[in-house]
């Protein structure tokens, strides 16, 4: 799960991220944070719509190389 640091950085610095939530990389979601709780993170997308992830997933720069997530 991604600290809140990591999270609290992302915000202000308002870079793009990239969440990987599954092995196709067309199902990633990129943007920038807004907010988090325990459980989810609020980012929005550049078309300006606001999702809420779950904070299990894999967040990461936009610019930086695809990783994989997890295999459970």
């Amino acid at each position: 799960m991604i600290s809140d640091e990591q999270l609290d950085a992302y915000r202000i610095s308002g870079e793009k991220i990239r969440v990987v939530r599954d092995a196709l990389e067309s199902n990633d979601i990129r943007g920038i944070v807004l907010a988090w709780d325990d459980t989810q993170v609020m980012v929005r997308r550049p078309n300006k719509r606001v999702v809420k992830l779950d904070r299990n997933y894999v967040y990461q720069p936009a610019k930086e190389p695809r990783r994989a997530p997890e295999e459970a």
